[in-house]
């Protein structure tokens, strides 16, 4: 069995990121990084998720030739910023703020290579249906909303409350493709057989 070489450095150990860019045809190394996520004062959402893959990508790609993309997602409702739940109070707190609402999911993705450092931040509106205490109990139960964002995955069980979006569906999950893909291919990363559909 032949392996096919890694094309792109990961600077993250998300499955549902690497699952992504698996499904556009991109291989992938991954090399999680540690930086601090602490926001700072004052710091927008969309600067704080900007600058958290830009470090991903520069910390990522030390001591690597290949391509490296870094990558944060963002849960915001009223302008503030829900990250990962500490536990199953958090999670159902997370989740009733966002019951019955519509809220935003910026997901931001950088890239270094040879054009040096190109970036991209991607919003995404998501309307959720009124969710039950039950449910939120139950969503907990499973064990998907642990490492997620706002505590939900759109991709999973929390599909169900979700009544509808405006933007990009892929971002929610993790990273932007289309996004992803153009700056991939001002890398210089052929995504299709002799550079088919390249950006100029």
């Amino acid at each position: 069995m032949t392996l096919v070489a890694p094309v792109l450095r990961l600077a993250s150990a998300s499955p549902r990121r690497r699952e992504l860019l698996t499904s556009i045809g991109v291989t992938s190394e991954v090399a999680p990084v540690a930086i601090d996520e602490t926001p700072h004062a004052g710091e927008s959402a969309g600067d704080y998720v900007s600058r958290l893959a830009r470090d991903k990508a520069l910390a990522g790609a030390a001591g690597s030739t290949l391509v490296t993309l870094g990558s944060d997602t963002a849960v915001v409702i009223d302008g503030a910023i829900l990250g990962k739940p500490r536990d199953r109070e958090h999670a159902c707190a997370m989740l009733s703020a966002l019951s019955g609402r519509w809220h935003s999911v910026m997901t931001a993705v950088a890239v270094t290579g040879p054009q040096g450092l190109l970036q991209a931040c991607v919003t995404t509106r998501v309307a959720m249906r009124p969710i039950a205490a039950t449910e939120m109990a139950a969503y907990w139960a499973t064990g998907e909303p642990a490492d997620k964002a706002g505590g939900y995955a759109i991709q999973g069980r929390a599909a169900m409350f979700v009544e509808r979006i405006e933007g990009s569906h892929s971002a929610v999950v993790g990273l932007p493709l289309y996004e992803t893909a153009q700056l991939l291919e001002r890398q210089g990363l052929a995504l299709w057989p002799d550079g088919a559909g390249a950006v100029s």
